[in-house]
């Protein structure tokens, strides 16, 4: 059983096996005010802690139950699915079913574009399309192992108070 650092109420350093890994300022529990953490009902834990820590280039904060792997200045929480539960009731938790149909992504945003697309398509990324010029911003998008869709974005234009084009979102 992992130890427990009583001034944060999570996890200690952990050792080998005991599902540890990472100090307890390291998981999505602040002090004061607020954090933000994305949740994803992954249909494999492995395969998902895989994309988000060596595609991607997070850490691993806990291997699993749930799976918390520390992405830049936010975390990725990733669980198998399930039925509701007392907190959540009539709630199920599952997967994307249909990867075309979506109503919320991950929107990571980055200093270099091109060489984030070449580092993480080395990787084994497979993005929809290369970087595409949409005069705010240089913008593509790629799908995690479950099918979650993620954008990848450079502002270029917005830094100078150009917008998108209307032709698309």
């Amino acid at each position: 059983m992992a130890q427990r650092d009583e001034r944060a109420g999570q996890p200690a350093q952990g050792g080998a096996g005991d599902g540890g890994g990472a100090g307890a300022g390291e998981f999505p529990a602040p002090s004061e005010g607020l954090a933000v953490a994305h949740f994803l009902t992954v249909r494999e834990v492995a395969r998902s802690r895989r994309f988000y820590s060596e595609v991607l280039g997070g850490r691993v904060v806990l291997e699993e139950n749930p799976c918390t792997v520390r992405l830049a200045n936010s975390w990725i929480i990733m669980n198998p699915g399930g039925g509701p539960t007392p907190d959540k009731p009539g709630v199920t938790l599952r997967p994307p079913e249909e990867p075309d149909t979506v109503s919320a992504f991950l929107n990571l945003r980055v200093a270099d574009i091109h060489a984030a697309y070449r580092e993480w398509s080395a990787k084994g990324a497979e993005f929809l399309t290369p970087p595409l010029d949409r005069r705010a911003e240089l913008r593509c998008y790629l799908r995690d192992p479950d099918g979650y869709l993620i954008e990848v974005g450079q502002a270029t234009g917005l830094l100078r108070g150009l917008f998108a084009r209307a032709d698309a979102t």
